[in-house]
């Protein structure tokens, strides 16, 4: 027997637990967020995905001969260890871990110099790449940016493992005072107290930047700082600083923002709705399912762009993100909904609306239904996993809200 989730009845849910100004709220944003903002012909993407991005930095930084510079010889040293060359972060992680090992020695040809001038090659690269403006105030950033600044007793949190600036330029265009973890002006610096104490005043959104930012940096005496500019003389880019979890001093931001986001779900009947994540970090996903694991009255929601499935090149249907899948098949209190299907509460199925609707129901049209060839037989489509999609959303859920109140 096939099993089915009515859309309306969850999209509804969705609509009254964004309502409640009490009840714990957080977003977590990914890498494939800005490939949802609308943009000019052939300016798009803003931004690129990891492979995207991670394939302009091969384009930019291998020599593509016979030939092989350090960073193809860097390639060929990652695939021998079974990680990814097309993922910037797996090579930045592995440039890191030879560095620890290399003082005074080389390690599988490299020096200690040769491997730190490859690791501020491919930053300043991605810094150059990623150091750009969303196009006008009506992209997906500034209608969460919006939704955000409503008045609520409990403050939004949102976290993001992207290191661009956009969600800070949505804030700050719309005025929606926020807080990062840093203080100070000239060279700001990680208060680890307000973080851990919640010493901030709740109309100041958190944003928890557990990647980095292309405008953090670290000292050589490995003092980390935000600078208002995006590139420093004698401090280097903290970005995926994935090194600074073997570091034990609990003041290193990756480790305070990391327990902030399993803290955030241990709250009792918090929400985090997960944005542009494909589940391929293990150390997130650990840490999303202990936390939840720990507080059963919690829950996620991860919306995932595009369908569950899809036809490979052999023509065998496929699951698209198998590790989203395993996750929410064992954890009740983690649903994913994708465009053609969900697995909610375990079970998973299609969408199927199974009764009588009115049009406010489909808010923002976020369900999308279709015809097949049998007049009595139809599809439907949610598409939140669009960031654009997800911000009309949520636009829209601003107005509903206020026709509400104006109607009482």
């Amino acid at each position: 027997m096939e099993n089915y989730h009515d859309p309306i009845k969850h999209i509804k849910f969705l609509r009254q637990t964004l309502s409640q100004d009490k009840k714990p709220i957080g977003f977590f944003i990914s890498a494939g967020c800005p490939l949802a903002v609308p943009m000019p012909k052939g300016k798009w993407p803003l931004i690129a995905d990891v492979a995207g991005l991670t394939k302009f930095l091969t384009d930019e930084l291998s020599l593509k001969t016979d030939d092989k510079n350090k960073f193809d010889l860097l390639l060929d040293e990652v695939k021998l260890s079974k990680k990814s060359v097309e993922n910037v972060e797996d090579i930045l992680s592995f440039i890191r871990g030879l560095k620890e090992v290399s003082v005074g020695s080389k390690v599988r040809g490299f020096s200690e110099e040769d491997l730190l001038k490859l690791e501020k090659d491919i930053c300043e690269k991605i810094v150059g790449k990623l150091d750009v403006e969303l196009p006008n105030n009506e992209s997906p950033y500034h209608k969460l940016a919006k939704w955000i600044s409503i008045d609520r007793e409990k403050a939004v949190e949102v976290f993001t493992t992207n290191y661009d600036l956009l969600m800070e330029q949505s804030f700050e265009d719309l005025s929606v005072p926020y807080f990062d973890g840093f203080v100070g002006s000239r060279q700001s610096f990680f208060d680890l107290r307000s973080v851990e104490d919640n010493l901030i005043p709740k109309h100041w959104t958190r944003l928890w930047k557990i990647h980095g930012s292309i405008n953090w940096f670290q000292k050589d005496n490995k003092e980390v700082f935000r600078s208002s500019k995006t590139s420093e003389i004698n401090a280097s880019h903290l970005i995926y600083p994935s090194h600074l979890k073997y570091d034990q001093s609990r003041k290193m931001p990756y480790l305070a923002l990391i327990d902030q986001l399993a803290r955030f779900i241990r709250n009792p009947n918090s929400l985090l709705i997960i944005s542009g994540y494909s589940f391929n970090d293990e150390h997130i996903n650990d840490t999303i399912l202990s936390a939840l694991k720990a507080n059963p009255n919690s829950m996620v929601i991860a919306m995932l762009f595009n369908t569950l499935t899809y036809k490979n090149d052999e023509d065998n249907i496929v699951d698209r993100y198998s590790n989203a899948i395993e996750v929410a098949l064992n954890r009740g209190n983690l649903a994913i909904w994708a465009e053609d299907e969900a697995i909610i509460g375990t079970v998973r199925g299609k969408w199927k609306i199974s009764g009588n609707y009115e049009d406010e129901d489909n808010l923002a049209n976020c369900i999308e239904i279709k015809s097949t060839d049998e007049a009595s037989e139809k599809t439907y489509n949610v598409k939140l996993g669009d960031f654009s999609k997800m911000g009309n959303f949520l636009q829209a859920l601003i107005g509903f809200n206020q026709t509400n109140i104006d109607e009482k």
